[in-house]
């Protein structure tokens, strides 16, 4: 499918992953590929860590995580890859932190975050890392914001979200952190907030316009987007189910406003647990849960410019709940659930002169 401008959109297949697994932490540092812990066959954490190498298209095993886990936040400093919290193999949040050392193939332990928790989101900036929220070992959802500072080894507090939640999604733009939706417990949350770096100050901007669940988000040429989702019955609808939609919501970061965009504008699939992001100039949407018995496998993309919702190539492998990575023109799924916890390595590239 054309993206305009010459360039199309197509799929790449890499080599399967060596283990299948659904949760896994992903980086890319230097031309590799990294793929660590995640659930496997038999729904456990493991602490199997292995790389493609995207020159040759091969996979190494490297030397296992120090801590087996599931979930966890990945951030790439330099040389290093530094894994945050996470679940371990009694389905207890983990307060552990470990670094990767790429030239010499060896796992360091880092020093501990305050507290144990799942579902941390990462921001790396100016080599200081940023980890936001989480939920502890008494499931409930927390509102602590923490730095690390990699020279001292240390992680220092700063101050709190105004709304404590888990698996929020991160937009670093400009000079601030934006965090977007979460959930605590079973309800989603509908907060969007934002920290600024250098006053240290939160700021609460309107929230989502509808509660979801399992959407997806993406921030594009100064916008936010939230796409499907599970949608909740509200507070006095006792009668409603959740139901799969293709609702899209967009906030403008200048007007600072949302838009709920008309039926002619929402996504073609309703869809919930899939992968978003933003290839040149286009919001893409991956895979997911819809109504239909098994994982979609269908992808389409938002013009920009166009502003107009088109199909592109179906996935090679149809999946849901995949770790994701974009890598310049490369928007990487990984592994994931198909029949079970898949091996699939796949990539939606941008392609010039097609």
């Amino acid at each position: 499918m054309s993206a305009g401008g010459g360039r199309a959109f197509v799929w790449q297949v890499f080599p399967p992953m060596p283990t299948c697994r659904v949760y896994g932490t992903v980086a890319h540092q230097d031309g590799h590929l990294l793929v660590l812990g995640g659930c496997g066959q038999a729904g456990l954490p493991l602490d199997t860590a292995e790389t493609l190498d995207m020159a040759s298209h091969t996979w190494l095993a490297l030397a296992p995580l120090p801590t087996a886990r599931a979930g966890a936040a990945a951030v790439v400093l330099g040389k290093q890859v530094l894994v945050v919290g996470g679940v371990d193999e009694v389905q207890s949040p983990v307060a552990a932190v470990e670094a990767f050392l790429m030239d010499e193939g060896r796992w360091e332990r880092r020093a501990t975050l305050p507290q144990a928790a799942m579902g941390v989101a990462t921001v790396e900036r100016d080599g200081m890392v940023y980890a936001l929220g989480g939920m502890g070992p008494d499931t409930a959802p927390q509102a602590q914001v923490r730095v690390y500072e990699p020279r001292r080894d240390c992680w220092l507090s700063l101050p709190s979200m105004p709304t404590p939640c888990y698996g929020a999604s991160t937009f670093l733009h400009g000079n601030k952190i934006y965090v977007l939706g979460g959930r605590q417990g079973k309800l989603p949350v509908t907060a969007f907030e934002a920290f600024d770096l250098e006053t240290r100050t939160w700021t609460r901007h309107p929230s989502l316009p509808s509660r979801r669940a399992f959407a997806g988000c993406a921030m594009a040429e100064g916008s936010v987007f939230s796409l499907g989702g599970l949608q909740q019955p509200g507070p006095h609808n006792f009668y409603s189910r959740p139901h799969f939609v293709n609702t899209v919501e967009m906030f403008d970061l200048e007007h600072g406003s949302w838009t709920k965009l008309p039926r002619s504008l929402r996504m073609r699939d309703k869809r919930a647990d899939f992968v978003v992001g933003s290839l040149g100039g286009h919001i893409v949407a991956i895979g997911g849960l819809g109504n239909q018995p098994c994982p979609l496998g269908s992808v389409e993309s938002f013009s920009l410019v166009r502003r107009r919702w088109e199909a592109l190539p179906a996935m090679p492998t149809a999946r849901c709940s995949c770790s994701s990575l974009q890598a310049g023109p490369r928007l990487f799924v990984i592994g994931g659930v198909a029949q079970g916890p898949s091996q699939a390595v796949e990539a939606l590239c941008l392609h010039d002169g097609v």
